[in-house]
């Protein structure tokens, strides 16, 4: 715990020598502390986040990404998953000011928000506050979907406090419960907020999200507070319904990021985009855990029967070297998930893999927040469920944007290979209406089908969204290559809470009984 007083309190420091205003030069600067907690690499596809976690643990818990079935493959990697969980509570690297930190970069916006005496300024510095706190809820909700309780209302406290008391454990459905408040009331702030010249121009240039757009906050906390509403909507059934069908009823008065006018990714979907001068890629966090090959259930059983046009773009058939002659694979298949590692690592090259253009050599990849296509899914499911709207509509948009938005991918490099052209109307409408995918069936055989595209639309990339919705929805109903390991036969249902807290948080105790990879976070009762 004194070490990481140490830490934090070094870290404060530098980040209160970094970001400091130059009009106030005895207070740091909310702004900047505002786009340091834009500038997260769990959210950006960064090379520590898909190798060490994605590759490890969510991106196999999903199927999203191929896995070598060795018998630790279900075990959770301690040291990985610690990382995992500072990388939210608190900056990673105090000596070139810090990366992630959500939880600390917020109480500091708050502290120094709470504490301006002018009305004037602070009321120019609400536009700050709001959007970081749409950030911040955004991120504890994916922390509360993995590990359930967490320290929430008393963590982050130490750069503002100057003393170290360890956060207790809020219940993770009041923690939602907060969230859902907070994001209602950002949102309805950013539907009519207005800030001087000054403050806008200042809102643009920090803001490296979605460059100072008032409208786009507005509709990113909406579009979060209904996937966490349907994310309650088996164990609060009636409340999830009552705010969802008013949210997605009332467009109006509750825009989302669903694309509604002219759909464009890049315009659309709420993306971080990589630094000006990132030059990395994915190839080595992907083939070092030989995690590049093709996922058996996706491709194999959900994207062959119905000729995916999402499949040029998502794989490549890849083939293997006899001699000097390159033998390239005849199709798309992906190795099957049922043998063991070593049949599996001899048989790599008869399989196809990740494709090499959209993902393996993609320096443009963005860090994917929420698109257009998980909101209509939602929307489908919601009207599915309890009527109110056209949920085939929905399902079959969400498709399309999701077809739009992967092709979107694989256009941004145009280093590897020119980008593939995107499929013809006539070929998306017949994919449509292809036995597999066409929205006929009882209501449960038409909710699956809305719940294994939007796991399909998720992949990798958003992993840990496709594990919350796995986990919700059992959609779709994958096999687990059994592990000999003792207790780690099969993917976790939570992470296990990491030394830190185990080893030096005392308020543990009151979690404790609850700490085993077996348990449920509170939605997970379907």
């Amino acid at each position: 715990m004194l070490l990481f007083a140490v830490a934090i309190s070094s870290c404060g420091k530098k980040l209160a020598e970094l970001y400091n205003d130059p009009d106030q030069t005895v207070q740091p600067s909310i702004e900047k502390f505002f786009t340091e907690i834009l500038n997260n690499n769990r959210v950006r596809p960064s090379y520590w986040n898909v190798r060490t976690f994605i590759a490890m643990h969510t991106g196999i818990y999903t199927q999203s990404l191929g896995y070598l079935n060795y018998t630790t493959a279900y075990q959770q990697n301690a040291g990985y998953t610690q990382d995992r969980w500072n990388d939210f509570y608190r900056p990673s690297n105090s000596i070139d000011g810090g990366d992630g930190g959500i939880m600390a970069h917020y109480r500091l916006i708050e502290s120094l928000y709470e504490s301006m005496q002018d009305a004037g300024q602070k009321a120019n510095a609400a536009v700050f506050y709001m959007a970081a706190k749409i950030v911040m809820y955004d991120q504890a909700s994916q922390i509360v979907d993995m590990w359930g309780d967490i320290p929430f209302s008393e963590a982050g406290y130490v750069n503002t406090t100057g003393s170290v008391s360890p956060p207790g454990f809020d219940n993770a459905a009041s923690i939602y419960d907060a969230m859902l408040d907070g994001l209602k009331n950002a949102a309805l702030y950013f539907s009519s907020a207005q800030v001087s010249p000054a403050t806008q121009n200042l809102f643009n240039k920090q803001d490296i999200l979605l460059n100072g757009q008032f409208d786009k906050w507005q509709r990113y906390a909406n579009a979060i507070r209904l996937r966490l509403l349907m994310r309650i909507s088996f164990v609060n059934e009636a409340k999830a319904k009552t705010e969802v069908l008013n949210m997605i009823n009332n467009p109006s008065l509750y825009p989302l990021v669903d694309g509604a006018m002219n759909y464009a990714p890049s315009q659309t979907d709420i993306l971080l985009q990589p630094l000006t001068n990132y030059i990395d890629d994915l190839h080595n966090a992907l083939t070092e855990v030989f995690n590049y090959m093709a996922p058996d259930y996706m491709l194999n059983t959900v994207m062959n029967p119905s000729n995916d046009p999402r499949i040029p773009v998502l794989f490549d058939k890849y083939g293997r070297t006899d001699g000097d002659r390159f033998i390239r694979n005849i199709g798309y298949q992906a190795m099957p998930a049922n043998d063991n590692a070593e049949n599996q690592q001899v048989n790599l090259g008869r399989y196809a893999i990740l494709d090499s253009a959209t993902f393996l050599f993609n320096t443009k990849l963005p860090g994917i927040v929420i698109t257009a296509a998980e909101v209509n899914f939602l929307k489908a499911e919601a009207w599915e469920r309890w009527g109110g709207g056209d949920a085939r509509a929905a399902y079959e948009t969400a498709i399309r944007q999701s077809i739009a938005f992967y092709y979107y991918l694989n256009s941004l490099n145009t280093v590897t290979r020119m980008p593939l052209p995107p499929p013809a109307e006539a070929d998306i409408a017949s994919f449509l209406q292809s036995m597999p995918i066409e929205y006929t069936g009882t209501t449960n055989e038409k909710l699956s089908k809305i719940w294994i595209q939007k796991w399909l639309h998720f992949g990798f990339l958003q992993s840990v969204q496709g594990w919350a919705e796995y986990r919700r929805t059992k959609q779709p109903v994958l096999q687990f290559y059994p592990s000999t390991l003792p207790g780690y036969e099969t993917p976790p249902s939570r992470l296990v809470y990491p030394a830190s807290e185990t080893s030096y948080n005392t308020n543990y105790a009151s979690v404790r009984n609850k700490d085993v990879r077996t348990g449920k976070i509170f939605w997970d009762v379907k």
